[in-house]
């Protein structure tokens, strides 16, 4: 029996930006995001587009800080669903 989460993690892809929100099923209110189009997130990456990677583990860090905020830390029973392969689907990411 699989139990359902209330939180869902969803995240977006292009070749420009990476953009997560955690978003509450209960009422579908985003209860906390983070995005490289955000200029102190942009700002503190010194690579550009180039660095897809470090990019990605900045808005990690950044959505795990304001998760924090809200109360919602990982330890906690509640947690985050989160479905990497159905998210990179949606995109049609082969790689």
């Amino acid at each position: 029996m699989t139990v359902l989460k209330r939180y869902v993690l969803r995240l977006f892809m292009s070749l420009k930006y990476i953009t997560t929100n955690v978003v509450d099923r209960n009422n579908g209110r985003i209860v906390a995001t983070a995005s490289t189009v955000e200029h102190s997130i942009k700002n503190s990456l010194e690579c550009g587009r180039t660095c897809n990677a470090k990019a990605a583990t900045v808005v990690g860090e950044v959505l795990a800080m304001r998760l924090k905020v809200e109360g919602l830390e990982s330890g906690q029973e509640r947690g985050i669903h989160v479905d990497v392969n159905k998210e990179l689907e949606k995109k049609d990411f082969k790689n």
